[in-house]
């Protein structure tokens, strides 16, 4: 029988992302592991959690939207940099080269393989966060990372972070097809 160890969240690891939003006219970037996927046909929208004290809240509520970049192992020291500075202390927009799609005010990140534009449709006042939901208006990806025009997760090499342990991790291989493996079980 399990044991009960008290109410813990153990849906981590999370993939870590990098969300950009323009504050006082500069980009700026905050690491991210609470981030969601709300539902998976159109309209695409996520969820980002972030305490209210953080610097970004105030670029992503005047704006109206932010993005979402993700990472690769490659860029872990710079990761976590922007995650443990407060954009209120230090000028995050000299750690990364930004470019801008559509929406002029979600600064995205040259050497994350991966972005998402993403426009503001819903912000929860929680007592100690804002979870900003967002439609995703494009995504633009580094040729590298795809395969038939598809983000090949091997190829991207995300991170993920863990609370318990308070580490970064990577993925392993893949261990099964999806709507797949369970089809073996019939008849059983």
């Amino acid at each position: 029988m399990p044991r009960k160890i008290g109410v813990i969240n153990a849906l981590y690891p999370m993939p870590v992302v990098i969300v950009g939003a323009t504050v006082k006219g500069k980009p700026n970037f905050i690491t991210v592991a609470h981030v969601g996927i709300l539902n998976a046909s159109p309209p695409h929208l996520v969820s980002i959690g972030l305490g209210k004290i953080h610097y970004t809240n105030q670029g992503i509520k005047q704006s109206q939207c932010f993005s979402i970049n993700i990472p690769s192992e490659a860029m872990l020291r710079k990761v976590d940099y922007v995650g443990i500075v407060s954009g209120k202390k230090v000028d995050k927009s000299r750690v990364f080269e930004s470019y801008t799609g559509e929406l002029t005010k979600a600064p995205l990140i040259k050497d994350c393989p991966v972005g998402m534009e993403c426009k503001v449709v819903n912000i929860m006042d929680l007592p100690t966060h804002d979870v900003f939901i967002a439609e995703i208006l494009a995504t633009y990806a580094d040729e590298s990372v795809l395969a038939d025009d598809r983000i090949d997760i091997a190829k991207l090499k995300p991170l993920l972070f863990d609370m318990s342990s308070r580490k970064y991790w990577s993925l392993g291989p893949a261990v099964g097809d999806c709507w797949d493996v369970g089809k073996k079980m019939e008849g059983d």
